[in-house]
């Protein structure tokens, strides 16, 4: 008698944010049989669950795990790991990591026969620009980051062009963020209650974000489509500028310090200022010159294939704010 197959899930970097969450939903929904995680940290404590099996894996290394009884028509491989904090990181680590890690990743797809990739890049590619980017734009990446993402993905796009039973979906997350995820969002929200963030030249920068549960569900439709290949933005629909960002954000908390609108050059001086002090005297500190400077480029990115799609965009910023609060109260 024939063993059945399984159907798997695996998740490089999935002891990350995205990973962790993505892992807590596939368990919910009970897609796969087996969940695999690959990371060289070890999986959140909060993930106890007899499907899941985690592996100490360096993405920058070849990938020598053995899985038997794969159904390779229906598992995925989900490819997370990168390094990508903007300042954080050496020039060169972004390729040291990011490269080798996109063919590491389509080498083990080759070694197990697997033939379902999704691969998270980002909106780096696409550089600065003023006007609105969407899937057919061009893309002029500047950044390590960046350059090191967008080849990564033609990486992955070899890995497909060479077998026509095989499927990739890339997606290009704005800045994700929600529950238990301490990034820009979140220390805009601690800065407005401490009456300490400023809006750079009016605040009429439009800025895309993505909330966590709002591109989990554009993961799983786009699993569900039958293109061979799936190129999309993630940003919540419509995007905001910063202001009114913020001024949701203070109606939601109550929040009823006052918030200043400076010059970016102003904003940046200072900025400039406190980071050397900071490390002159010893201490850590959020501010950055790089990250204030960051403030000031548009990240206006639509997520066309979604709305093509008629995928349902249930979190504006607004209510992604109210369902994290009421998920995560201790949070606020």
């Amino acid at each position: 008698m024939m063993m059945k197959k399984n159907k798997v899930a695996i998740i490089i970097g999935g002891s990350g944010y995205i990973g962790t969450n993505l892992t807590n939903r596939l368990i919910e929904e009970k897609i796969f049989h087996k969940i695999y995680i690959f990371d060289i940290k070890p999986i959140c404590k909060e993930i106890n669950n007899s499907s899941v099996l985690y592996s100490h894996i360096d993405i920058r290394n070849s990938i020598d795990v053995k899985i038997e009884n794969i159904d390779v028509d229906h598992s995925w491989i989900f490819n997370f790991a990168a390094v990508h904090r903007e300042p954080g990181h050496s020039f060169h680590e972004y390729f040291d990591t990011n490269i080798p890690g996109a063919r590491n990743c389509v080498q083990f797809a080759k070694n197990i026969g697997i033939k379902n990739i999704f691969f998270t890049s980002s909106i780096a590619p696409y550089g600065r620009a003023k006007t609105q980017r969407t899937e057919q734009s061009e893309i002029y990446p500047e950044t390590a980051y960046g350059i090191s993402k967008s080849l990564a993905e033609q990486i992955h796009k070899n890995w497909l062009y060479q077998n026509s039973s095989r499927r990739l979906v890339i997606v290009r997350p704005s800045v994700i963020f929600g529950p238990n995820d301490p990034g820009n969002v979140y220390r805009m929200i601690k800065s407005l209650k401490e009456g300490l963030f400023v809006l750079p030249n009016g605040g009429n920068i439009i800025k895309a974000y993505g909330y966590i549960h709002g591109l989990l569900d554009s993961i799983l439709f786009t699993m569900a489509k039958r293109e061979s290949f799936i190129l999309y933005n993630y940003a919540e629909n419509p995007t905001l500028p910063l202001k009114k960002m913020v001024k949701i954000t203070k109606n939601c908390l109550n929040i009823k310090k006052p918030t200043f609108k400076i010059n970016i050059k102003i904003i940046f001086l200072l900025a400039t200022f406190y980071y050397f002090l900071k490390k002159i005297i010893g201490g850590e500190t959020d501010i950055h010159p790089v990250r204030v400077r960051k403030l000031v480029f548009s990240t206006n990115i639509k997520p066309k294939y979604l709305i093509d799609n008629k995928f349902e965009f249930k979190y504006d910023y607004e209510k992604a704010l109210k369902h994290w609060i009421k998920i995560s109260p201790e949070e606020f």
